[in-house]
């Protein structure tokens, strides 16, 4: 009886004490690391946005490329003798000549080249965009995965310990004669799989820790200080307001827009072709004995022989617009579905985590001390004792890591939408 009143004792202070308050954190101290100075690290030294804003720069230095007049072209030549520039003289028929001339486009062509180049550069812009939403939701998702392993291993190793003392004491049972063999080599199993579990956490916490190392540019093996607790945040939207958002903020639709909006510049461009491009030159001619000469010359291309060339520039053109739209809606039908699997993941999480919170774990908690009652007056077995402690642990890890499945369900639908959801 005493070595049960002792175990009795051990599993009492684990129910009362052990278990962490679900949905109450205390303030972050100063030397925690916060999520939101990880996420301004990740956005200042992240590659892929450094990258994708010199894309832009380097597109928006074609705008004035494109725009820029063709460049003027200079002549020189002679008649005359062998020797360069040479005349003859008292013959009229050689001369020294210079020239200029510069190619005048259609008007409205160069306005057109340079409201293409605009828009490919203003497309480009939303990738950037793109890249600093999808590191902010990989910086986001690593954090809370790795807070929810270091809340997982902190409640296992608490009941490893309890679970150690309890194995003591069926052991010292055994010894005297008072307890059965299969309870001590029940609890050194419980003991032995509880000990799998944190191996296995601490390599997932491992693996977590170099994935945010990766994203903030640091070495992998830097190591990361206890991270700061987080508030559950609400899910204010409904799934239609956040499709609502989605398509008006989302960087890949906002791009194509761009893209289509550039299409339909190239198509008028493409129809601009059918008109005559122009050229103005002026002459000067030398002769040895003669007086000067000049001339001025215009000239003009005839589109009118090619026009096969041009039609299908038109063709071209227009299913390249017809091709813009069709991917846009392609990228909206994806994004729909994007949208309300993460809603439907956050609401799925947010009602397991009432569920664990108000039914499964305090309901768990509850035959955790009737079966303690139970084995205290001798009806139910160790067995079955140990089985309503692990399914607790069990239930209590659960929790956690349904928190983590619904910040990082918010943080994806933050990349979408561009709403901030998860503060």
């Amino acid at each position: 009886m005493r070595f049960r009143a002792i175990a009795v004792w051990v599993l009492w202070l684990w129910v009362f004490f052990v278990p962490v308050a679900f949905a109450q954190h205390t303030p972050a101290p100063a030397d925690m690391v916060r999520l939101a100075d990880l996420i301004a690290e990740a956005e200042r030294n992240h590659p892929s946005i450094h990258a994708a804003a010199r894309g832009v720069q380097a597109k928006r230095a074609r705008i004035a490329q494109a725009r820029a007049w063709p460049d003027p072209e200079v002549s020189v030549g002679y008649m005359g003798r062998a020797i360069p520039f040479r005349t003859m003289r008292d013959d009229p028929s050689t001369f020294r000549q210079f020239g200029v001339m510069q190619a005048i486009p259609y008007p409205g062509k160069r306005d057109l080249r340079g409201q293409i180049a605009r828009k490919d550069a203003d497309a480009e812009s939303w990738t950037v965009e793109e890249a600093r939403r999808r590191i902010r939701a990989e910086v986001q998702a690593a954090y809370y995965e790795l807070w929810a392993t270091d809340m997982a291993i902190r409640i296992t190793e608490k009941n490893k310990d309890l679970l150690e003392k309890l194995a003591r004491i069926t052991e010292e049972k055994y010894k005297v004669g008072k307890g059965l063999q299969q309870d001590v080599l029940r609890a050194q199993v419980e003991v032995t799989r509880v000990v799998q579990r944190l191996a296995l956490l601490g390599q997932r916490r491992a693996t977590l820790e170099t994935q945010l190392n990766s994203l903030l540019v640091r070495p992998p093996d830097t190591p990361l200080g206890p991270l700061a607790p987080f508030e559950k945040a609400p899910l204010a939207y409904s799934l239609e307001e956040l499709l609502e958002h989605a398509v008006q903020g989302y960087p890949a639709v906002q791009r194509q827009e761009q893209l289509i909006e550039q299409s339909r510049l190239a198509v008028n461009l493409a129809q601009k072709d059918y008109y005559p491009d122009f050229a103005v030159g002026w002459d000067y001619a030398n002769r040895p004995g003669m007086p000067e000469m000049y001339g001025l010359r215009f000239s003009m291309n005839l589109p009118v022989f090619n026009k096969g060339r041009r039609r299908e520039a038109v063709r071209e053109a227009t299913e390249t617009l017809a091709s813009a739209r069709h991917l846009r809606e392609a990228i909206r039908t994806e994004l729909f579905f994007r949208v309300k699997e993460y809603y439907l993941a956050a609401r799925t999480a947010d009602e397991l985590l009432t569920l664990y919170a108000k039914g499964i774990v305090p309901q768990s908690t509850l035959a955790l001390e009737s079966a303690l009652a139970a084995y205290q007056v001798g009806s139910v077995d160790f067995l079955s004792l140990m089985t309503n402690f692990t399914t607790v642990l069990d239930y209590e890890v659960s929790y956690y890591l349904e928190l983590a499945n619904y910040q990082k369900a918010l943080a994806r639908l933050e990349e979408i939408t561009g709403l901030e959801l998860t503060k």
